[in-house]
Protein backbone atom coordinates (compact mmCIF):
# COMPACT_ATOMS: atom_id res chain seq x y z
CA UNK A 1 0.00 0.00 0.00
CA UNK A 2 1.16 3.66 -0.24
CA UNK A 3 -0.85 6.87 1.55
CA UNK A 4 -0.57 9.61 -0.03
CA UNK A 5 -0.84 13.21 2.13
CA UNK A 6 -2.07 16.29 -0.09
CA UNK A 7 -1.80 19.89 0.97
CA UNK A 8 -1.77 23.20 -0.07
CA UNK A 9 -4.92 23.85 -1.50
CA UNK A 10 -6.96 26.97 -1.09
CA UNK A 11 -8.70 30.05 -2.03
CA UNK A 12 -7.07 32.31 -4.33
CA UNK A 13 -7.88 35.62 -7.15
CA UNK A 14 -8.08 34.33 -10.41
CA UNK A 15 -4.54 35.48 -11.69
CA UNK A 16 -3.01 34.38 -8.55
CA UNK A 17 -0.97 31.42 -7.22
CA UNK A 18 -1.16 27.95 -5.74
CA UNK A 19 1.04 25.23 -4.67
CA UNK A 20 0.12 22.02 -3.73
CA UNK A 21 2.21 18.99 -2.45
CA UNK A 22 1.97 15.28 -2.11
CA UNK A 23 3.54 13.40 -0.13
CA UNK A 24 3.85 9.44 -0.78
CA UNK A 25 4.49 6.95 2.34
CA UNK A 26 4.92 2.95 2.63
CA UNK A 27 7.14 0.19 2.48
CA UNK A 28 10.73 0.61 0.64
CA UNK A 29 9.26 -1.86 -1.64
CA UNK A 30 6.14 0.06 -2.54
CA UNK A 31 7.87 3.39 -2.40
CA UNK A 32 10.41 2.08 -5.07
CA UNK A 33 7.69 0.99 -7.54
CA UNK A 34 6.51 4.31 -7.75
CA UNK A 35 6.64 5.17 -11.58
CA UNK A 36 4.32 8.35 -12.14
CA UNK A 37 3.23 11.08 -10.02
CA UNK A 38 0.54 13.41 -11.26
CA UNK A 39 -2.64 15.34 -10.06
CA UNK A 40 -5.81 14.91 -11.42
CA UNK A 41 -8.94 16.83 -10.86
CA UNK A 42 -12.86 16.93 -10.68
CA UNK A 43 -15.08 19.86 -10.71
CA UNK A 44 -18.46 19.40 -9.52
CA UNK A 45 -20.55 17.39 -12.77
CA UNK A 46 -17.37 17.05 -14.69
CA UNK A 47 -15.15 14.09 -15.13
CA UNK A 48 -11.83 13.63 -13.35
CA UNK A 49 -9.09 14.55 -15.62
CA UNK A 50 -5.55 14.69 -15.55
CA UNK A 51 -3.72 17.56 -15.07
CA UNK A 52 -0.06 16.98 -14.87
CA UNK A 53 2.10 14.13 -14.44
CA UNK A 54 5.86 13.17 -14.08
CA UNK A 55 7.47 10.06 -14.30
CA UNK A 56 10.99 8.71 -12.33
CA UNK A 57 13.09 9.61 -15.08
CA UNK A 58 11.44 13.11 -15.28
CA UNK A 59 9.30 12.94 -18.30
CA UNK A 60 6.21 15.14 -18.53
CA UNK A 61 3.17 15.48 -19.35
CA UNK A 62 -0.02 18.65 -19.04
CA UNK A 63 -3.41 18.71 -19.81
CA UNK A 64 -3.67 21.31 -22.65
CA UNK A 65 -5.66 24.21 -20.66
CA UNK A 66 -3.03 24.45 -18.20
CA UNK A 67 0.21 24.44 -20.52
CA UNK A 68 2.65 27.70 -19.67
CA UNK A 69 0.58 28.01 -16.61
CA UNK A 70 1.58 24.72 -14.42
CA UNK A 71 4.86 23.18 -13.12
CA UNK A 72 5.00 19.61 -12.39
CA UNK A 73 8.37 18.87 -10.27
CA UNK A 74 8.98 15.67 -7.47
CA UNK A 75 11.89 14.93 -5.14
CA UNK A 76 12.20 11.48 -5.60
CA UNK A 77 14.18 10.79 -2.25
CA UNK A 78 11.47 12.40 -0.42
CA UNK A 79 8.82 10.51 -2.74
CA UNK A 80 7.11 14.07 -3.02
CA UNK A 81 4.95 15.70 -6.11
CA UNK A 82 4.56 19.48 -6.20
CA UNK A 83 1.97 21.18 -9.21
CA UNK A 84 3.58 25.11 -8.95
CA UNK A 85 0.05 26.73 -10.34
CA UNK A 86 0.00 30.50 -11.75
CA UNK A 87 -2.19 32.74 -13.49
CA UNK A 88 -5.06 30.77 -12.04
CA UNK A 89 -8.66 31.17 -13.46
CA UNK A 90 -12.15 30.65 -11.93
CA UNK A 91 -12.18 27.28 -14.65
CA UNK A 92 -9.41 25.84 -12.66
CA UNK A 93 -11.69 25.52 -9.65
CA UNK A 94 -11.87 21.72 -8.57
CA UNK A 95 -10.91 18.95 -6.20
CA UNK A 96 -7.50 18.10 -7.29
CA UNK A 97 -6.36 14.51 -6.45
CA UNK A 98 -2.59 13.61 -6.29
CA UNK A 99 -1.80 9.85 -8.11
CA UNK A 100 0.72 7.36 -7.98
CA UNK A 101 1.00 4.57 -10.67
CA UNK A 102 3.36 1.74 -9.74
CA UNK A 103 5.81 -0.15 -12.60
CA UNK A 104 3.17 -3.61 -11.60
CA UNK A 105 0.44 -0.97 -12.54
CA UNK A 106 -1.50 -0.24 -9.45
CA UNK A 107 -3.56 3.00 -9.04
CA UNK A 108 -3.32 4.73 -5.78
CA UNK A 109 -4.98 8.46 -5.05
CA UNK A 110 -4.87 10.93 -2.61
CA UNK A 111 -8.05 11.93 -0.28
CA UNK A 112 -8.34 15.23 -2.60
CA UNK A 113 -7.64 19.13 -2.04
CA UNK A 114 -9.67 21.90 -2.79
CA UNK A 115 -8.87 24.39 -5.01
CA UNK A 116 -10.89 27.71 -5.47
CA UNK A 117 -10.38 30.01 -7.98
CA UNK A 118 -12.65 33.23 -7.79
CA UNK A 119 -13.07 35.93 -10.51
Amino acid sequence: QVQLVESGGGLVQAGGSLRLSCAASGSIFRLNAINAMGWYRQAPGKQRELVARITRDGSTKFADSVKGRFTISRENAKNTVYLEMNSLKPEDTAVYYCNVYTTDRYDYWGQGTQVTVSS
